[in-house]
């Protein structure tokens, strides 16, 4: 008899651990286990935007999958563009775009988000986003060539629009990559003695009226604080009307000249879930307590894709689409899936949440762990010791410990590496939203492939 086939959708912090405890705990020859994911690494995202800032190295926060000394998971590089759930078929997008049609026997969708985006005029062909590695490495050398070119400019009006930094998005993210950014900037001053330090503007804002409201609103206003007193113009109840090359137009009408528009304005659930053609809850995966797709035995979906029931919360909540909880579903939806295969009863999903942390640069950051109110430094401790314990081997630990003492000792850099230099980086040009397959298209491939061979790959 075939061994039962898994596959994994996604190497986020929820594919990842499923695919780490799948390996430790099934026997060599109980199932054959597959990941799908373009990287095999596991990326670290709550650290991005040290990348962007060129704290960390982007290799820093890159874990290898294949570093694991139980590793046997075959990855198969691309990306899931549907599902099939009556023929049990995945339809996988290669990154030398050939078309491969998956069977599986138990499916994990972890496939995680992307960034959500709105219909206005200009938005992502004029935006950068900060979800990828990629990006955060593109929007450092961006912001790094904006100094170079102000310096340059003999025209005011170029070497002002160049100094002024627009970040959308009062989230975790938006706050993170703002701050960040900002002393980026502030320290190259020293490095650029014909810039005036008072051109350098940088605009945080958010359509919601606070700056991350899980926080609270004591921390919330101490975030502000801190960001205000660097000189971070914050405006709240405000969004993008529209954006262009070199200025973007804000809802309350003011025109602000700019050559950088970073949009962190939230993320929405991966467009492949709606390939399946099952229920969602705002585009997230209706999903019971023990991760399991109701009327599908063997499907399970979890993380920023799914709307996993909060049980800790009771009523109707819904788990936030963070890294904690996505880690955590990870490990129960693979003993879930080794009890479906050993006849066993499933378990829910219970976990209380440990709390919050915002690193916000240098000294700066507010922290609730455990409900308990931080700031300053303790607040940083707390925030960057969080992120340290969490990296998944030692060498990731060893490799962000020796950027971050590097990086306060001697301070930072502002070399260039010249990624995508003279290609576009928008946010259009890193997610490949538009790759995605209707559920009619799906059926289709699926059906042809059959027709052709009995062979998995199309």
């Amino acid at each position: 008899m075939t061994r039962p086939r898994i596959l994994v959708v996604g190497a986020g912090f929820a594919g990842v651990e499923c695919v780490r405890r799948l390996e430790r705990r099934l026997a060599p020859d109980e199932a054959d286990v597959t990941l799908v994911t373009p990287f095999a690494y596991q990326l670290y995202l709550p650290l991005l935007p040290q990348v962007a800032s060129g704290v960390l190295t982007p290799q820093s926060i890159a874990v290898s999958l294949r570093r694991s000394k139980k590793y046997r998971t075959r990855i198969i590089p691309g990306g899931a563009i549907g599902v099939d759930l009556a023929s049990k078929v995945c339809v996988v997008r290669t990154i030398t775009d050939q078309i491969v049609n998956e069977r599986y026997d138990h499916i994990v969708l972890a496939p995680g988000s992307v960034t959500r985006t709105f219909d206005i005029p200009g938005l992502t062909d004029n935006a950068y986003g900060m979800k990828t590695l990629a990006e955060a490495a593109y929007v450092r050398d961006h912001v790094i060539s904006q100094l170079d070119l102000a310096d340059a400019s003999q025209n005011p009006a170029e070497r002002a629009s160049r100094l002024q930094f627009v970040v959308v998005g009062g989230g975790y993210a938006g706050t993170e990559t703002a701050a960040c950014l900002q002393r980026l900037t502030h320290s190259a001053m020293r490095r650029y003695p014909r810039l005036d330090p008072r051109l350098i503007r940088w605009h945080l804002i958010d359509v919601a009226p606070k700056l991350m409201p899980e926080l609270g609103d004591k921390l919330g206003r101490s975030a502000q604080e801190v960001l205000r007193g660097r000189g971070i113009e914050i405006s709240l109840g405000v969004s993008i009307e529209k954006a262009g090359p070199e200025e973007v137009t804000f809802t309350d009408g003011r025109v602000v000249p700019t050559r950088t528009l970073i949009w962190t304005a939230g993320v929405v659930a991966s467009p492949l879930i709606a390939t399946l053609g099952a229920e969602t809850v705002r585009g997230r995966l209706a999903v019971n307590a023990e991760l399991n797709l109701p009327g599908h035995h063997g499907v399970f979906a979890l993380g920023d894709a799914a709307a996993v029931p909060d049980l800790a919360r009771g009523e109707d909540a819904v788990c936030p689409p963070t890294a904690q909880h996505a880690a955590r579903q990870g490990k129960l939806v693979a003993d879930n899936v080794i009890a479906t295969l050993r006849n066993k009863p499933l378990q829910p999903y219970v976990h209380k949440d440990l709390g919050l942390v915002v690193d916000l640069g240098g000294r700066d950051a507010v922290s609730k762990p455990l409900g308990v109110e931080l700031r300053g430094t303790a607040a940083q401790a707390v925030a960057r010791g969080y992120h340290w314990s969490a990296l998944r081997t030692n060498v990731a630990k060893t490799r962000v410990m020796t950027n971050w003492l590097l990086n306060a000792v001697a301070g930072d850099d502002f070399v260039r590496t010249g990624f995508q230099a003279r290609k576009p980086a928008k946010l259009k040009d890193f997610e490949y939203t538009d790759s995605y397959l209707t559920p009619a298209e799906v059926r289709a491939q699926v059906e042809a492939a059959g027709s052709r061979s009995p062979d998995s790959r199309a």
